[in-house]
């Protein structure tokens, strides 16, 4: 497990930064000239030679979708992943929205997953247009401590960016909150979208946390259910 990296390997953001955790930006569903303004705001916030890092604990594990210098499993703390999320624009529609997994504040749980290091200038921009467009219904973005060890005290990396989906609905009115496993996992199984049904969400994030040794309790217990689900239907699990 890595323990440390050199400075030569890492920019350590300072506790001054306007990338410190403590900071947020509410973002919105825009696309075009308003999205492009953010984009910008968040460039201006990432100095020239600062390297940028984006946290990914959905389907940023096994689907990155924009050029990266480094790939980093680690974790985040306070924080567990939930399938309060609804989903109309890839694993669902407005008509029948899928579920994705947001951040909740836990105290004492970490959330697993991937930090991308992203370099240069032009590479953060391709970045953050992609993710803008693709995270496009998750309202907030966050900047967050990142340990690759969750025993650590001190953050390998201070400052990564994550897009949240808060549960103020007045800013994200595709927030569906909290449900019982076997409410979530009926939904689950009839949802599809653009990117295709909900269910192979579902499963492919269980596959990419298993991959790296991870245990996610709800991600387990909620792939479970909807397996459950399809074999006892005409559905078969992909």
């Amino acid at each position: 497990m890595i323990r440390h990296l050199s400075s030569s390997a890492l920019y350590q953001l300072e506790k001054s930064s306007p990338l410190a955790p403590a900071f947020s930006l509410r973002i919105g569903a825009e696309i075009g000239l308003n999205t492009r303004r953010k984009i910008a705001d968040v460039l201006r916030k990432v100095r020239p030679k600062m390297v940028m890092w984006v946290f990914g604990y959905g389907s940023l594990i096994w689907k990155t979708g924009f050029p990266f210098d480094q790939k980093l499993p680690g974790c985040i703390k306070g924080y567990r992943r939930v399938f309060y999320q609804g989903s109309t624009d890839h694993r669902g529609t407005p008509e029948f929205p899928g579920r994705t997994v947001t951040l909740e504040a836990a105290e004492g749980e970490v959330c697993w997953g991937v930090a991308y290091k992203i370099t240069k200038k032009e590479d953060k921009e391709t970045a953050l247009n992609h993710l803008e467009v693709r995270e496009k219904q998750y309202d907030r973005k966050e900047y967050v401590d990142f340990f690759t060890d969750p025993l650590d005290t001190t953050p390998i990396v201070s400052g990564v960016m994550v897009y949240v989906a808060s549960p103020d609905k007045k800013l994200n009115k595709n927030y569906l909150g909290p449900a019982s496993i076997e409410e979530i996992a009926k939904q689950v199984v009839h949802a599809e979208g653009p990117s295709g049904p909900n269910k192979d969400y579902i499963f492919q994030l269980e596959k990419a946390l298993l991959q790296f040794g991870w245990y996610d309790k709800h991600v387990n217990d909620l792939a479970n259910e909807v397996r459950s689900l399809l074999s006892d239907g005409k559905l078969t699990a992909a």
